[in-house]
């Protein structure tokens, strides 16, 4: 059997992939984590796909792509944010999630020909991350996989897309927390100029972006007094957006019988306090904060 399939419910034309392979991945969660393969040193036991600073295979690299030994699309990369096992988005300097971003960019034109690229984060165990090492997964999804995500709104500007709602503006941004949000704290942040695949930002804009993921992570941070568990994704076809979830709730079984979700968080409250600390970060409380996550990491 191969690694996996994807398979397409002919009653309710929702798809799913079968991956059994993918059980046999080590999971911190369960206790299998092993040496971790993401860090310095281990160079030369993956294939190694793209990379920033330095020549394969010598450890002088400050972003690393590789595949996912444990696939579950036809092209399935693992993008290693650093060599450090343990800072992430917020923690990470602008510089470092500039290069980021733009390898983002880059594996999403590299394979935007292919399929429907889709890039997503987990981080912490809420979030499904099985290695704590910090990384990105891009998936390549064929296209006629229906994938059930949300669009932006396509009547009219871009305010108009949230109405009545409090925003969080950039020069190239607009962070906002729809009224329909399904998640606690969730947070879209869309760019102003409209109609484009991500493929497609400009450089502004993804310099843009990455002080926007950073804030928005030190600010969540500084909200749940720790290091939260989140997902974001990027939406992966024209009209890009990117979604920050952050996982403080457990779905039960009314919300996955019926696919209604219930917040129990008010969208306002939480841009409210985007907007309180966007502009003017209590850097001591973020740096203490930082402090406290390293700790209990390690």
């Amino acid at each position: 059997m191969a690694d996996f399939e994807f398979l397409e419910n002919p009653l309710s034309k929702k798809w799913v992939i079968l991956a059994p392979h993918r059980a046999l991945r080590p999971d911190v969660a369960k206790g299998s984590e092993p040496i971790c393969p993401f860090c310095v040193g281990r160079e030369k036991e993956e294939k190694e796909l793209y990379r920033v600073g330095g020549e394969f295979p010598d450890a002088n690299w400050k972003l690393r792509v590789i595949p996912n030994k444990f696939p579950f699309a036809p092209i399935h990369e693992i993008i290693i944010h650093s060599p450090d096992h343990h800072k992430n988005f917020g923690e990470l300097t602008l510089d470092q999630t500039e290069i980021i971003l733009n390898t983002y960019r880059q594996r999403y034109n590299t394979h935007s020909k292919a399929g429907q690229v889709y890039i997503f984060h987990n981080r912490g165990e809420a979030g499904g991350e099985s290695l704590p090492h910090p990384h990105t997964q891009l998936a390549v999804v064929p296209y006629e996989v229906k994938m059930d995500i949300p669009r932006l709104a396509s009547d009219g500007d871009l305010p108009n897309v949230t109405r009545g709602q409090l925003n969080q503006e950039t020069k190239h941004f607009v962070i906002f927390c729809p009224r329909s949000s399904q998640w606690p704290d969730e947070i879209w942040i869309s760019p102003k100029k409209r109609g484009r695949a991500f493929g497609e930002a400009d450089n502004d804009e993804i310099k843009g972006i990455s002080f926007i993921l950073s804030r928005l992570t030190q600010i969540l941070n500084l909200r749940h007094c720790c290091d939260f568990s989140f997902n974001f994704y990027i939406y992966p076809g024209g009209d890009w957006y990117m979604r920050i979830i952050p996982r403080l709730k457990v779905l039960g079984g009314f919300e996955i019988g019926t696919g209604i979700f219930v917040n129990t968080q008010d969208p306002q409250e939480t841009i409210m306090f985007v907007k309180e600390h966007f502009e003017k970060p209590d850097e001591e409380k973020i740096k203490a904060t930082h402090q406290a996550n390293y700790k209990r990491r390690v």
